[in-house]
């Protein structure tokens, strides 16, 4: 089954988010197959935003993302790097609908409180990063009245 990797940044973490933001995806039905709160060095950060390194906003996001805990998160389930966007919203806050994580939550692009995967490939790329030593391997007792 797909797997994405969901990242709550600094500013959702010291916000007190985590919870809310771990149950939309518990409600949605996916599984947590991963998950850690942690401080990343700048290093780990500029090796995550790789591919945003010739952006002129990349020394910013690294420095956000290196000033406070986050929490790093395996989620699987049926189409789950998608739908897990349409559940964070647009990367600009403000183009984001009411009802998605960053249209509720978020102002600032560069404060959006979460991070997601873009792709089925980006995913398996941050979930390798993340998570060196894997995720767990189990199936909700739920996951029979969730798919067919």
């Amino acid at each position: 089954m797909e797997q994405t990797f969901i990242m709550i940044k600094p500013d959702g973490v010291q916000r007190g988010l985590v919870g809310e933001i771990i149950g939309r995806f518990e409600k949605k039905g996916f599984s947590l197959k991963g998950l850690k709160l942690i401080t990343v060095d700048r290093a780990f950060a500029e090796k995550h935003y790789s591919d945003l390194s010739a952006k002129p906003f990349f020394n910013g996001l690294v420095d956000y993302i290196i000033s406070g805990p986050v929490v790093a998160m395996v989620w699987e389930g049926k189409g789950v790097v998608t739908t897990g966007r349409k559940i964070i919203g647009a990367t600009n806050p403000l183009e984001s609908a009411p009802g998605t994580i960053r249209g509720d939550y978020a102002i600032d692009i560069g404060r959006n409180v979460i991070h997601g995967s873009d792709a089925v490939e980006s995913a398996r790329k941050e979930i390798a990063l993340w998570f060196p030593e894997g995720v767990a391997e189990w199936q909700s007792s739920l996951h029979s009245w969730i798919y067919e």
